[in-house]
């Protein structure tokens, strides 16, 4: 919290929190303690939610389900409060949350993580890139993007596999694979959503 505590003589300052599920609230009880102006984004499905309201400025509604929202439509909500409120942190509660605070710095030109420096704490196949380029030693991995990529890859890697989303969190959308014609079936069942998945291999038990 020392990021956004006030200062004698500074202005308030004012901190946006992202939360696509009912978290966070010691956070903002704490940056309110601290003299913040804290404004709360969550969804609509969330109206209902025990916020602890005394601690928020202001609340602002996405429409649709926790964590889906449409992008444009995010800008532009946030973009209408900072026509009354500069504001000086975005602050995400969630893994989900992350891009969404990303997008919205690199919009509004807040400071912060943009959205290439934040998908190496999401992006499963930006960290491994990453973390091969720095000398880390990594399990075998391949984008699921390119198909000579991926023949090289089952041809040469012995199974299991998994097929692992790339911005998902924990085990969620995790598959095992254990022959080569199971890795295609699964890949072409992604249609257009298959560069999202890198595919990397795992030790067999």
């Amino acid at each position: 919290m020392s990021n956004i505590s006030r200062k004698s003589g500074a202005k308030t300052p004012s901190v946006l929190c992202l939360a696509s599920y009912e978290k966070g609230q010691r956070f903002w009880e704490e940056a309110k303690k601290l003299g913040c102006q804290v404004y709360l984004l969550t969804s609509s499905a969330l109206k209902d939610a025990a916020w602890p309201r005394e601690s928020l400025d202001e609340i602002l509604f996405m429409p649709g389900d926790q964590g889906e929202w449409d992008l444009d439509d995010m800008l532009v909500l946030v973009a209408r409060l900072c026509r009354h409120v500069h504001l000086d942190r975005i602050v995400a509660l969630d893994d989900f949350d992350l891009e969404k605070a990303a997008a919205i710095r690199e919009h509004l030109r807040i400071p912060g993580m943009g959205e290439s420096a934040t998908r190496y704490f999401r992006d499963k196949l930006a960290m491994r890139t990453a973390a091969q380029a720095a000398g880390i030693r990594v399990p075998a991995f391949t984008s699921t993007t390119n198909y000579v990529d991926i023949t090289r890859f089952v041809d040469s890697i012995a199974p299991p596999w998994v097929l692992k989303p790339r911005l998902l969190a924990g085990a969620i959308g995790i598959k095992k694979i254990r022959t080569r014609e199971e890795a295609w079936e699964q890949i072409h069942a992604l249609g257009d959503r298959q560069s999202f998945f890198p595919d990397r291999a795992v030790r067999p038990r």
